[in-house]
């Protein structure tokens, strides 16, 4: 590592796809309390108690190498003297010279999450039983069992907090957040793999005039159900979030304009002729299409300048902004 990066407030660690450290700074040494040559070339696990090898294995790899990275898990390692050291652990899994490597910063946490507290307890008990005689299988049986339900548990609790920093909390759709990492994903993919995809943003119309003569409550129920209608719609692949007010989003992967454009057709068609009480709605939508050099920046700010001219052009319409620049 770089001679700056030896004493930053952080532990850092860079290991193969394996899970063999391939380097560290000297922060997390200090950590750990050992020397370098103690880590180099050993498997990130033998710092780890078995508990959370565990934990290790059915969290941590199977979301870094789906996701790409992992954010903020509470975790522990094994000091060298034996102690449990708990941490907070940001991951990225990145290529360099065709080889995949996950770089970690570990920040020391003094509190601990209960259940994994509750587990690392129940597994000393176990260790410690184990060495007894067949007097003791029927308490150990039933620890065992205590062991696991907490482990499901705690591994419930962390699908929950996932869900709900990913989640809009009034529509149920993804959120702003998860709306921008896919995206970031997507272009990476375009710009390694010439993986083309759509954008689309959609805006209620005259939204404003709802929430001013029915109230906030009729607003926010109008924002529900359009939400469940996209979704609804939407095909598998889609991701469909809510960016924000009454504008939602959607990724259409796999899709040129003219796909992008039956896709965001069929929605305002739906939108249009849907049943919605005593008032009507209608959507505009803006379209943007990969082209090359393209950033969310640049994709997210062509497909608003289509929905101004939707928006322009008498509403409840779609144009994707490759017509704009034809025009």
């Amino acid at each position: 590592m770089r001679m700056q990066l030896e004493t930053v407030p952080c532990g850092l660690v860079s290991i193969s796809d394996a899970g063999i450290i391939q380097a560290v700074n000297q922060t997390l040494l200090d950590m750990l309390g050992y020397e370098r040559h103690e880590l180099l070339g050993r498997h990130i696990e033998s710092t780890m108690s078995v508990t959370n090898k565990l934990f290790f294995h059915t969290y941590f790899y199977p979301y870094i190498r789906l996701n790409g990275h992992v954010n903020e898990m509470y975790f522990s390692f094994r000091t060298n003297s034996q102690q449990e050291l708990p941490v907070l652990l940001n991951g990225v899994r990145q290529e360099r010279s065709g080889e995949f490597f996950i770089d970690c910063a570990i920040m020391m946490m003094r509190k601990r999450i209960e259940y994994e507290k509750d587990i690392l307890k129940t597994k000393t008990k176990l260790e410690e039983l184990f060495k007894k005689n067949q007097e003791a299988n029927e308490k150990l049986e039933r620890l065992n069992e205590e062991y696991a339900r907490k482990q499901q548990e705690l591994l419930r609790v962390n699908e929950q907090l996932e869900k709900k920093a990913t989640t809009d909390p009034l529509t149920g759709l993804r959120n702003r957040r998860y709306f921008q990492e896919q995206l970031l994903a997507y272009l990476d993919a375009f710009q390694k793999y010439r993986l083309p995809f759509s954008l689309l943003i959609i805006d209620i119309d005259h939204f404003k005039r709802i929430n001013d003569t029915y109230g906030h409550p009729v607003g926010d129920l109008v924002l529900t159900n359009l939400a469940q209608l996209l979704q609804s719609l939407a095909r598998k692949e889609d991701i469909v979030a809510r960016f924000g007010g009454e504008e939602f989003v959607a990724i259409i992967p796999a899709a040129g304009g003219e796909t992008a454009v039956g896709v965001a057709e069929s929605f305002r068609k739906a939108v249009e002729a849907a049943v919605w009480g005593e008032y009507s709605i209608t959507i505009s939508i803006g379209v943007s299409t990969t082209i090359e050099g393209d950033t969310e920046e640049t994709m997210l700010g062509r497909a608003d300048t289509a929905l101004y001219a939707s928006k322009s052009s008498g509403r409840n319409r779609v144009t994707h902004a490759a017509s704009l620049i034809k025009g």
